[in-house]
């Protein structure tokens, strides 16, 4: 993820980031700048999810579209990448971050916290989070409910072949923060 020469923030963002409809909720809860764009943000959430960055996004920010603009595609929203956090959002706001229009895996962000920068520390930051990322185009929430069941069942017809598609193994509640942090930190 590339980083800033220096980023003269005073405050940083608790961001609790969950996926809407996942039960047992799927969430992560991380600390940006605020002066971080919401391309960056998309960076941070694809990396503390476990996306793999392979579809389209955009947030929505009462009621304001942003992303990545297609004039061709007619897509209007306002550019992700000239926006900052704190142009939009302070402490207590909610707003969305919809990734693959195809499976819509809609996540609601919610900012916690306005802490100060603490000297020395690097952000962004994960500060924990619970469960695994659904498998990119499993179908949505609905597919991996769909997803889960099939790989619990041995006796199911398409339990090996959706064995096969998630390699071998998926543990729904597995989550790793290290990998996570390290990931955010290179």
């Amino acid at each position: 993820m590339p980083r800033a020469k220096k980023d003269p923030s005073k405050f940083v963002f608790q961001l609790k980031i969950t996926l809407r409809g996942s039960k047992p909720p799927i969430w992560r809860r991380v600390l940006v700048t605020e002066n971080t764009t919401f391309a960056e943000l998309h960076d941070i959430i694809q990396i503390a999810m476990g996306w793999t960055d392979s579809h389209l996004h955009a947030f929505e920010v009462d009621g304001e579209p942003i992303g990545i603009p297609d004039p061709e595609e007619g897509f209007e929203v306002l550019d992700s990448s000239k926006l900052k956090l704190r142009q939009f959002v302070g402490e207590k706001s909610k707003f969305s971050y919809l990734y693959d229009f195809g499976d819509s895996w809609d996540h609601i962000i919610v900012v916690e916290k306005v802490l100060p920068v603490e000297p020395g520390k690097q952000y962004p930051v994960c500060l924990t989070g619970k469960r695994a990322c659904p498998p990119e185009d499993c179908g949505g929430i609905w597919g991996y409910g769909d997803l889960l069941e099939i790989l619990a069942n041995p006796r199911h017809p398409e339990h090996k072949s959706m064995k096969t598609w998630v390699g071998g193994k998926f543990d729904p509640e597995h989550f790793d923060l290290n990998e996570v942090n390290q990931v955010l930190n290179s």
